[in-house]
């Protein structure tokens, strides 16, 4: 049985920082692609970040590209999304997913999403 459970959202101020956790579960981890994706207020999910199964190969979506770092820990069955200068348009419930493609269409396997929340 496959689970992904995130942790660390939060209320923010604008500008601040965030890290985001994601632990895995299941044996896929270390054999999958992982990624980001969030779901602002009144829209469609979105892709944010990929990261390979290997940690070599990391993609962003643009608007996140120099303020958000994704990285993972394969011995500890984890991946991480560090988000800085957040500002009102990053707030969103942010899920994890494994499987993740390189065009960032999500892969079969969610966690049940952490808010974050950017206001002062």
């Amino acid at each position: 049985q496959v689970q992904l459970v995130e942790s660390g959202g939060g209320l923010v101020q604008p500008g601040g920082s965030l890290s985001l956790s994601c632990a895995a579960s299941g044996g896929i981890f270390s054999t999958h692609p992982m990624g980001w994706f969030r779901q602002p207020p009144g829209k469609e999910r979105e892709f944010v970040a990929r990261i390979s199964a290997g940690g070599t190969q990391i993609y962003y979506e643009d608007s996140v590209k120099g303020r958000f770092i994704i990285s993972r820990d394969n011995t500890k069955n984890t991946l991480y999304l560090q988000m800085s200068n957040l500002g009102p348009e990053d707030t969103a419930v942010y899920y994890c997913n494994a499987g993740v493609t390189r065009n960032g269409l999500p892969g079969d396997y969610w966690g049940q999403g952490t808010q974050v929340t950017v206001s002062s």
